[in-house]
């Protein structure tokens, strides 16, 4: 939804260089192709850690193959970055556009960028 010019994202296996290590997993464009690192192997223990995990190789490989900021905050046309809050909710997060002096804010929890709904802003 949020790149609707292409086909979805997916998760793609490698094998490893080490016979005795387990596969390695990225995002990987439709075609295949794919950049950055491997999923951390250690975010499998928690769900937030294994969504922070596939959220930054989502981005780095839209990022490095398509040279586009991803995703971009519809309200500033910036690049977001996640954040995770103390109860391990992770939301991407727009820095807010500094000329107009609008303040930072979440946009969507990962996962829903494409819901409908109003940005969230921290109450000042």
């Amino acid at each position: 939804m949020t790149l609707p010019q292409l086909e979805p994202l997916q998760l793609l296996a490698l094998p490893s260089c080490d016979a005795d290590e387990p596969e390695n997993v990225c995002v990987a464009m439709a075609n295949g192709e794919w950049h950055g690192n491997h999923l951390d192997p250690n975010s499998q223990d928690s769900l937030a850690a294994a969504l922070a995990s596939v959220a930054d190789a989502a981005q780095e490989t839209v990022m490095e193959l398509l040279w586009q900021a991803w995703p971009l905050c519809p309200e500033h046309g910036l690049g977001m970055h996640l954040r995770e809050d103390t109860e391990e909710r992770l939301s991407w997060w727009c820095a807010g556009e500094q000329l107009r002096r609008d303040p930072a804010h979440i946009h969507a929890a990962v996962g829903a960028l494409d819901a409908l709904g109003a940005s969230i802003r921290p109450q000042t």
